[in-house]
């Protein structure tokens, strides 16, 4: 019978600098895990409003492990892809927004159930003026 190692997430615990994957990480740790200097994830809260980690007293920052999923999407996109900050914003501003014509909105049979609905209620307003 095998015994797991005491540390099995090490792997996983060295990458991220010792912390929990769902740890909270401040701005020198996501620094030193992601490579980028402070004042360019700073620069990056005031670019993209998606980014904002928490913060507490003395304006330290904390980042949630969506905050560093989304530090590390940023910086493949800027690096890898070929992006600029401004076509950054607008890709993550189309994926937070996903644009349906109004017509498409609500599918067909929804709307004739409300527009019943509403018909129905009308009558019953005017019938008790």
């Amino acid at each position: 019978m095998a015994v797991p190692p005491a540390n099995a997430d090490a792997p996983a615990a060295a990458e991220s600098g010792g912390k929990a994957a769902g740890a909270y990480r401040t701005i020198g740790e996501l620094s030193r895990e992601t490579g980028l200097p402070q004042h360019i994830l700073r620069y990056w809260e005031t670019r993209f409003p998606q980014l904002r980690p928490l913060q507490r007293a003395g304006n330290r920052r904390y980042y949630r492990p969506e905050d560093v999923a989304l530090v590390r999407r940023i910086a493949a996109m800027l690096e890898q892809d070929g992006y600029t900050i401004r076509g950054v914003q607008k890709a993550l501003l189309a994926e937070s927004k996903p644009v349906l014509p109004r017509s498409q909105a609500i599918d067909s049979g929804a709307r004739d159930a409300v527009l019943a609905v509403r018909t129905a209620l009308a009558a019953a307003l005017a019938e008790d003026e």
